[in-house]
This record gives structure tokens, sequence and C-alpha cells, in this order.
């Protein structure tokens, strides 16, 4: 199995996008500040997962979460989140 996530950067605010194939370690990897991209945004939490059976549709998907299409519903799950958590 391959995952996209989407993390949440407690510091800013921002979304980092991204797929792995064991997303437990990935996310002990993000916060652990060993991920390049976001080493200097931790806290992050995870906000969002999907689960694939394959790389290709994982990295597709992915692709497309970075898109503006994507972008727009990223919006509405992070409103949606920022409401559940008050």
């Amino acid at each position: 199995m391959f995952y996209i996530y989407i993390l949440l950067s407690l510091k800013d605010n921002r979304t980092y996008v991204g797929y792995t194939k064991d997303i437990s370690k990935r996310l002990e990897k993000h916060n652990a500040g060993s991920v390049k991209s976001t080493r200097h945004r931790t806290p992050l939490e995870l906000i969002f997962l999907e689960q694939f059976e394959t790389s290709l549709e994982a990295k597709r998907r992915e692709l497309w979460w970075k898109s503006s299409q994507g972008r727009k519903q990223l919006k509405k799950i992070y409103e949606d989140w920022t409401l559940n958590r008050s």
C-alpha cells in the first residue's frame, strides 16, 4: 500500500503534500526534522490520508493535490479540520 498524506505545520499553518509506503515512519521523520522541505516548519500534524494500491496511483494523486484544483479541495479540508479542532 502507498499513502498520500497532507500535513499541517502548527508553526506557520502551511500544508505539505507527500506520498509514502510507511506513513508512521514518514511522520516520525517529518517531525524529527529529518525531511529538508519541512524541517523548519515542525511540529506537523496529519490532517488527511489516502491509500492506494500502487506507487503510480499515489504519485498521480500527489500531483493532483498540488494542482490548482487539488489546492482548492485542500483549502476545504483545512477549513473543516480547523472547525472540528475548535
